[in-house]
């Protein structure tokens, strides 16, 4: 779907997906299926909702169009303009930026030619700091489209943009070993008696 298009209808699949979403609610209370729904249409139009796909979620769902204008307003996950094909987020929330986020940013940035909030010229990327992404522990924290990548300096964050360019597709998770949310040295806890650390 291009940002000229004026109407929306979900592919069967889509709409196959869309109504076991609405199935799982009682009669009478199928709005709740709106987040899904919308997930699902911003997936189908490239990363965006036009009014046409809003619209068309609101008539599926016996809802006002403004109640769903004010979710995809309101929520970060959603977008109401055109965006690149790759959603690139950087957490800047304080343990982020005590280990460093300022620099990815900057970082991508300079890799991306394009400013915080923008999207790049070649229009697969867009770029945003985002407010804690909840992995702290494993800070800094890059988020691209659905996937978390963990442990993140500026030239792994390069590294990331080029490997997407090229057509591949980075391994989501630390990006400097770390199994899980342990220390960067390994596992330091419920050491059996032989000194061997148990695999979890």
């Amino acid at each position: 779907m291009t940002a000229a298009a004026d109407s929306f209808a979900f592919t069967a699949e889509n709409g196959r997906l869309a109504a076991a979403h609405v199935a799982r609610y009682p009669a009478g209370r199928q709005a709740s299926a709106v987040l899904p729904l919308l997930d699902l249409a911003q997936r189908q139009c490239g990363g965006w909702l036009p009014r046409a796909a809003m619209d068309h979620v609101a008539d599926m769902l016996d809802m006002a169009p403004i109640r769903v204008y004010e979710i995809v307003s309101f929520y970060e996950m959603f977008h109401d303009s055109p965006r690149g094909r790759h959603e690139l987020r950087v957490c800047t929330t304080t343990p982020c930026w005590l280990r460093g986020s300022a620099g990815i940013v900057s970082a991508l940035e300079d890799e991306l030619g394009c400013a915080t909030g923008q999207t790049s010229e070649d229009g697969l990327f867009s770029l945003s700091e985002f407010e804690c992404l909840g992995a702290c522990v494993n800070a800094p924290i890059v988020w691209i489209d659905d996937d978390y990548y963990e442990d993140v300096d500026p030239e792994g964050a390069r590294e990331l943009v080029r490997t997407i360019r090229k057509g591949g597709a980075p391994t989501p998770g630390s990006m400097a070993g770390r199994q899980a949310s342990a220390p960067e040295g390994g596992p330091t806890t419920l050491a059996g008696a032989t000194g061997k650390t148990p695999q979890c």
